[in-house]
């Protein structure tokens, strides 16, 4: 593995900077989809010393007057805290654990599968049609802000939702925030948010100390800058140093300044997909797996652009995450 850094782990890093005997998170600090990730499992990271620690609660938000919406991971906790807010909202967090009941699974393989998620998309589509279809889809693109109006009357599940949105640098009035806050709502109430004991640097040496178990090794401050290509299919890298590295299957990463392909005597090659059709992407975002994929995160970022948040004609005229409509006590 090859790291432009001077040590790995990017934004999983942690250090004892602020004081020798305290474990400061440089960036990242906490996991749930970690916790959730089928692929990181099947790593078995326990074998390398990663251990996982989750707080008494998930999360919490204090007010000024003194009230706090808490997230525990025990749903029934976080209803009865919400209904202290208002008396009917404990109720609508059980109606949204309830869908994450029948659809999560579901999500959480979409998510993991390599992209286009077929086989995981088929079943969630088909577990989408019973949770309420459409309903459901017009309320995961709904800005959080409205998102939180609809379901709950206090202002305890409220936080709770835009506070997780906010997760993702996602303005409450943001389209999609709404999904992103339920999504991450229900990571930490059914997963929680746990931390590797150690800082989150330990993650990293546990995935560090896999590698090399299995024969792998990492060589830090070596920035790659060409992927080499030879007819058509991606064979190797070089590095900003002029070092070259054969490669028969490769996963290029964070590319600040992708660089064109070249193939021998330094020409442009183009660039193809898997199956030898050409496409003229930029090398920075592609997924090389014996020969050059298809873009994954640029398809999924226009497709996400071209798609439209379905809107109302009067406030509350539908229904919100496939539950019904109920009245709310002050």
């Amino acid at each position: 593995m090859l790291e432009a850094q001077d040590e790995p782990g990017g934004a999983v890093r942690s250090d004892r900077g602020v004081h020798p005997e305290y474990v400061n998170d440089l960036f990242s600090s906490f996991y749930p989809l970690a916790a959730a990730s089928p692929v990181l499992a099947g790593l078995e990271l326990y074998r390398d010393g990663l251990r996982w620690s989750h707080a008494p609660r998930v999360l919490a938000h204090p007010l000024l007057d003194g009230g706090c919406a808490v997230l525990a991971r025990d749903r029934a906790e976080t209803a009865a805290g919400l209904d202290c807010f208002a008396p009917g909202d404990g109720e609508a967090w059980l109606d949204l654990c309830h869908i994450w009941d029948r659809l999560g699974a579901g999500i959480v393989d979409a998510l993991f599968s390599p992209f286009p998620p077929v086989r995981a998309g088929t079943v969630l589509a088909a577990r989408l049609r019973g949770a309420g279809g459409l309903r459901l889809a017009r309320s995961l693109v709904l800005p959080v802000r409205r998102l939180g109006e609809e379901e709950f009357a206090g202002e305890g599940g409220r936080l709770l939702l835009a506070g997780n949105a906010l997760h993702a640098d996602l303005a409450p009035e943001a389209a999609g925030s709404g999904g992103f806050g339920w999504l991450m709502s229900m990571l930490g109430q059914f997963h929680g948010f746990p931390v590797p004991v150690g800082g989150a640097g330990a993650l990293t040496a546990a995935l560090v100390r896999r590698l090399r178990r299995r024969g792998g090794s990492v060589r830090c401050g070596q920035r790659v800058t060409e992927v080499v290509v030879r007819r058509g299919r991606a064979v190797g890298v070089r590095t900003a140093g002029g070092d070259g590295f054969p490669a028969r299957r490769a996963v290029l990463a964070d590319v600040s300044a992708p660089q064109p392909l070249r193939g021998p005597g330094g020409r442009r090659a183009p660039a193809r997909t898997a199956r030898g059709r050409p496409t003229a992407l930029p090398v920075g975002l592609r997924h090389l797996q014996g020969g050059l994929g298809a873009e994954r995160a640029r398809s999924l970022e226009q497709r996400r652009r071209r798609v439209g948040s379905p809107s109302t004609s009067r406030r509350g005229s539908t229904n919100s995450l496939a539950a019904p409509p109920r009245s709310h006590g002050a």
